[in-house]
């Protein structure tokens, strides 16, 4: 059954442009998302507080927070992949961390330099600090649904580090289909076997679309209750460690889908796709997003 309303996380302005090979500056990623929450989106991951010799553009995650307006119904998630991430986020008044694992060792050792076993050894006093402290911590898993080095994952495996992740007291866990190999019924069968012993409303899907497929399989974990969705303006992403991977599902598609549907979310599309016309303005190329190219060519 679907839900009656979904809450969109906003991911552009870390997971997506957290690819791009030009800089982007503090100014730029500030007015973003000041045009997102305009537009209506009231969670929006900002930045990570990572190290600028692996991740350079988000060298300034600091700078980008503090010149971030301040809503009370507005969330700004940091990613924090350690404890030095951690004391900066403590450092800035951070109200809500995100914290990164995934279901294949390799990808793990590859992306944040230890194997699954270790990140949870890693993650486990850092979430309870921040919970201590009054932060809220989300989870995230990547290659949910495959992996470009071990193939396809087995959901248990997923199950297994969702359940840890929980333990360790994340409010949600987002599972990323980060090679955007999944298709509709193996999005569903995940759903199933993450849910066996913890509430659908725990999980939120983030599915990137490489193979055309992400918004067959957000209909699909949809019908199976998911009401969080994870999405980047005009389709900004990818993966540096899965070749080939493009963004992840762009946010103005899956509002026209959800608004198709009946299902509130409380977000301008119009607004959307204007704020998509300004990044790729600044980017120079077209949205990967299809719904904006199509609303942008009826205003010429």
């Amino acid at each position: 059954m679907f839900p009656t309303a979904v809450k969109i996380v906003e991911v552009g302005p870390r997971d997506g442009l957290q690819n791009e090979a030009q800089t982007v500056s503090t100014k730029f990623k500030t007015e973003l998302i000041q045009r997102l929450i305009a537009a209506g989106i009231k969670t929006i991951e900002a930045g990570a507080f990572v190290s600028p010799k692996w991740v350079p553009q988000m060298a300034d995650s600091v700078e980008v927070f503090k010149s971030l307006p301040t809503h009370a119904d507005i969330s700004y998630p940091m990613l924090v992949p350690n404890q030095r991430g951690l004391d900066t986020a403590l450092e800035l008044g951070v109200t809500e961390i995100a914290v990164f694992a995934a279901a294949s060792n390799t990808f793990s050792q590859k992306n944040i330099n230890c194997n699954i076993l270790e990140s949870m050894h890693r993650f486990r006093p850092i979430c309870a600090q921040a919970i201590a402290a009054g932060l809220r911590v989300r989870g995230y898993i990547s290659c949910v649904l495959g992996c470009p080095y071990e193939g396809e994952i087995n959901p248990i495996l997923v199950a297994d580090v969702a359940e840890r992740l929980l333990h360790f007291g994340c409010y949600e866990i987002s599972l990323g289909d980060t090679i955007g190999i999944g298709t509709a019924e193996k999005s569903r069968e995940l759903i199933r076997v993450v849910t066996r012993n913890n509430p659908v409303e725990k999980f939120a899907a983030h599915f990137h679309n490489t193979y055309g497929q992400a918004l067959a399989n957000l209909y699909a974990v949809l019908e199976q209750g998911v009401a969080v969705v994870d999405s980047s303006i005009s389709g900004l992403g990818g993966c540096p460690y899965a070749k080939g991977a493009s963004g992840n599902v762009a946010t103005e598609d899956i509002v026209y889908m959800l608004d198709g549907l009946g299902i509130q979310t409380g977000i301008n599309l119009n607004s959307l796709v204007a704020t998509s016309a300004f990044v790729s303005a600044h980017l120079q190329r077209a949205p990967e997003s299809k719904v904006a190219l199509a609303l942008l060519a009826k205003q010429k």
